[in-house]
Order: C-alpha cells, then structure tokens, then sequence
C-alpha cells in the first residue's frame, strides 16, 4: 500500500481540456504558419478542424493519425491515465477507424511526485489502450513542473467510409452520445467543493471509450454522414466547426441535450472554467442562442473532457441508430437536425 495521497487537480492551474488554447488564440497563430503542400494520398489535414488526419495507404486502407494530452483533470491517477488515455482514442473512433497503436507523451515532475503516481497513469491508460484492443508501443517522457499525459494515436480505416466533419447533409438527425457537464464538475472538484464520489457518473462517462462504429451494423456505419467529438471547445464550438465544415446550419434543441445529474447545480454555483468565457466568444458571431437562459448558455459551451461523439445522421436510419447506440451509450439522444446554411451556423432552441 502507498501511504502518500496527492490530489493531483491541486498541482495544476488547470485541467483536462479546458487547459486547451483558445480556438481564436490557436487559429490566430496558425495562419501566420506556412505549411507545406499537402501530399495527394492526404486526405484530410487540419484545414477543417477534423478530429484526426487521415492517408491513403492504398484503396482499402488508410491510416489515421492524431495527438492528446492534458493535465490532470481528476484527483486519481488511474483515473487520469484512464481519462487521458479514452480521450486520445476517441479521436480515431470520431473519423470512423479502429485504434491499432498508441504512444504516450508524459510530463512528470520527478522531483515532487512520487514513482507509483506515474505507474497508476500509465497503468490506467494501458488497461484503456487494450480495452480498445490497440497496442501500447512506447513514447517519451521529460521532467517537467507539471504533471501532463496523453497519447499519439494511430488507426486504421477504409478510405472509402471515413467519417469526417464535412459531410452533413439537410434533413440529417444529429445524436450525441455522451452527456454534457464534465467541464464545470471537474472545476467543482479542483476547487474541492465535491469529491469524486459525487461526480461518477461523469468519471464513468469520460473513461468509456466512444468506440460507436462497433455498436454499428454496416448499413448503419453508411447511414453517418459527418461526426467530430465533443471535447475543449464545447459543444457550441465543435457543432459550430462541423456546420461550417458541411456548409449547412444545425438546429439544436437544447432541452433535449443530455446532461449529467449536477451539471446545472454546478453551473449555478459558477463553478466555471476559463474555457467557458472562450467558447462563447469564439462562437458568438455564428451561432444563434438568444432564445437560451444563462444556464443552457454555460452548458452549450461547457468544455468536455472524453466528451460524445456528435453524428449527423440519415433521418432514416437514426431511430435504428439510436437504439444500437444505447447498447453502450445510455446517454445518447438525438438533439436536433440540418437544415440548408442561414445566415448562422447553429440555432440553438
């Protein structure tokens, strides 16, 4: 037994995906970056702000590539390491592949922390890592100040159904499969106001991994249309990038967003992030929420942390999808639909 206890929120100014760059800050300094010409067998970069990038390796394969980590948003750390770990995953999940390797990017202050806090992160996003039946392969470490984990992430996919945030379509069912709020619950625990006792049911939601496409048969894996993850720039920041990326406006009724138990408590008690201040201005010239009280305001632009997987879906297939989903995901449920681009790209009602 270890005797040492460390509330690992406590060592870090913040956490999860909330510690992101804020998306006007990050595309502010990506144009000024000059990237070279992409290859022909690169079929999806960073330009539209997919989950994943995605190369054709030939014309039942393709890889997909991405990148993950964050600071502890959690006190346990298993439970960071598994967070961290399903986080990282879901981005493959999120374009329609199958994670098949991982590698872990560490940070750890050798000199404050000791041995087995680090043994139970990786041990955490190890048992993750298999449960998504991918391997754990390596990766690299520095001693640093704060302690930061995550992973690079590569999967496979057929270039043929990949899943990608430009393909929505008019008439489309969007679902969501996780429920929204980690954001404000885990700023109730940094700042020890709950413990995680009281929040399980969003620890559970953010270790499960968003392995979707195996609740899929294949005709349902076609009926998807667009997807992306809900993760740091909440869900008025990722549905509002998918929108754009489709050309299309989503309409979303907000009373049918899922949500944990004390998320609007915790919003109540303005238990916010800084996340919360730069979702909202990164998506106020496109979205329409003028109908929506204060607190469906805060919950729209909660950052998750693992958070769902948003899927535009064929009107036709998104009850049969619907239930397939909930096999894994008690939460999902279907929170509006497309319509031809308007003037915004969300409307919220």
């Amino acid at each position: 037994m270890h005797s040492e206890k460390i509330a690992l929120t406590q060592t870090v100014q913040k956490g999860g995906c909330a510690a992101k760059v804020a998306a006007t800050e990050l595309r502010r300094i990506l144009q000024q970056v000059g990237f070279p010409a992409t290859h022909p067998a690169l079929l999806v970069d960073g330009r539209l702000f997919d989950d994943a990038a995605i190369y054709k390796i030939n014309e039942t394969v393709a890889l997909v590539q991405t990148l993950d980590f964050f600071t502890p948003i959690v006190d346990t750390p298993k439970l960071f390491g598994e967070i961290a770990a399903a986080n990282a995953l879901s981005d493959v999940y999120a374009m329609g592949g199958k994670p098949v390797t991982a590698m872990g990017i560490l940070a750890f202050p050798l000199a404050a922390m000791a041995e087995h806090i680090i043994v139970d992160v990786l041990q955490g996003a190890s048992d993750k890592i298999a449960e998504a039946g991918a391997n754990f392969v390596g990766g690299h470490s520095i001693d640093d100040d704060t302690l930061k984990f995550g992973l690079s992430v590569t999967g496979f996919v057929n270039p043929q159904q990949v899943w990608t945030n430009a393909g929505a379509k008019p008439g489309d069912h969007l679902i969501l499969t996780k429920a929204l709020g980690t954001g404000t619950l885990t700023a109730a625990i940094k700042r020890q106001q709950l413990r995680e006792d009281d929040i399980m049911e969003a620890l559970h939601s953010m270790a499960a991994i968003n392995n979707a496409i195996d609740c899929m048969t294949p005709d349902l894996q076609a009926a998807v249309h667009a997807a992306t993850d809900i993760t740091g720039f909440g869900f008025s920041g990722h549905a509002m990038q998918l929108a754009n990326a489709s050309e299309v406006t989503l309409r979303i009724e907000t009373g049918e967003l899922p949500r944990f138990g004390k998320t609007f408590h915790c919003l109540e008690q303005a238990y916010l992030t800084k996340a919360h201040r730069t979702n909202a201005e990164y998506t106020a010239p496109h979205i329409e929420i003028a109908s929506l009280d204060e607190l469906h305001k805060l919950l729209i632009h909660d950052p998750q942390t693992s958070g769902g997987l948003l899927l535009s879906v064929a009107p036709e297939a998104s009850r049969a999808m619907l239930q397939a989903l909930h096999t894994r995901f008690k939460s999902a449920a279907i929170v509006g639909n497309v319509l031809p681009r308007q003037d915004r790209a969300v409307s919220f009602e």
